[in-house]
């Protein structure tokens, strides 16, 4: 709340009386040292969060803030603060010489950096999301939902909540086992996340580890944004068209089983991203001391 560790203690000790003290009496409940007690009490004064109460022998007492009243006059300053530099910090900002991107390296740092993705975005946003990761972010999605922004979510598996424009991944886009295809796996997820078209984050997890990258570079945006746009387009298709009959249509098409017959490359990629020691590409190599 801003205040010292003595304005705090006295503070705490003139709300929990219930009645008006005077510093030696908040001296000798809080722990204050009289010495410095008076002088306390009267920065509690400047913030407002105490007052004097002076009787007719000149004594003073003092008298708290309520706490409820306290609390929302501190979020009044930092609503104020807040909207002063959401006007004052964009008019200094210099042009980026490069899009901003970095990597993400643990589960944490991902849900996080996903959180402000989906807490930052104002017009839209477009989510390929797992359960696992739609049970930590979906109050934040919801509250996208409420404040107007357009939501799209493509949810792998039945959604416990549905929110937004939600579509459950329920026709798996892979020829039938045993012909080259591969089922999806809830150990190898992917998750993408992108707020009004400006930045993107895409990540992994898999065998207990996980990975993602987080950018405002257009085109990885853009690219990001589609992946998602197009995977809810071909489950509406398949719940239109009816799931056997697109089944049909994945293991007759000899161009779509040339694509989808080394689909467990996929989760193969997700594995080795996670895996200890593993270097990205591009990245140097370690020197041989051999």
């Amino acid at each position: 709340m801003g205040m010292s560790g003595y304005e705090a203690k006295a503070y705490v000790t003139l709300v929990g009386a219930g009645q008006p003290l005077n510093g030696y009496e908040v001296a000798k409940r809080s722990g204050v040292p009289r010495s410095t007690v008076y002088e306390t009490l009267g920065k509690l004064v400047a913030k407002g969060a105490a007052y004097e109460l002076r009787g007719s022998d000149d004594a003073t007492d003092y008298l708290p803030l309520p706490p409820r009243s306290l609390l929302e006059r501190m979020r009044r300053e930092f609503d104020d603060s807040i909207e002063s530099l959401e006007v004052a910090l964009p008019a200094i900002v210099a042009p980026p010489k490069a899009y901003l991107i970095h990597n993400l390296k643990d589960a944490g740092t991902l849900l996080d950096r996903a959180e402000d993705v989906v807490a930052g975005a104002r017009g839209d946003l477009f989510v390929s999301i797992w359960p696992e990761e739609m049970r930590l972010l979906s109050p934040l999605i919801k509250r996208a939902v409420e404040r107007g922004v357009d939501t799209s979510v493509m949810h792998f598996g039945t959604a416990r909540e549905p929110v937004g424009h939600l579509y459950e991944h329920r026709f798996p886009c892979a020829v039938p086992e045993g012909e080259g295809g591969a089922k999806e796996s809830p150990d190898h997820r992917l998750l993408v996340v992108t707020g009004d078209r400006r930045e993107a984050l895409v990540g992994g997890f898999a065998g207990g580890t996980a990975w993602g990258v987080y950018t405002e570079d257009p085109a990885v945006v853009a690219m990001a944004v589609e992946y998602v746009r197009q995977d809810i387009a071909l489950q509406i298709v398949a719940d239109r068209v009816g799931h056997e009959a697109m089944r049909e249509i994945w293991a007759a098409d000899t161009e779509l089983r040339r694509f989808l017959t080394d689909r467990d490359r996929s989760a193969a990629l997700l594995r080795a991203a996670g895996a200890p020691g593993h270097r990205p590409y591009g990245s140097p190599a370690p020197h041989d001391h051999a």
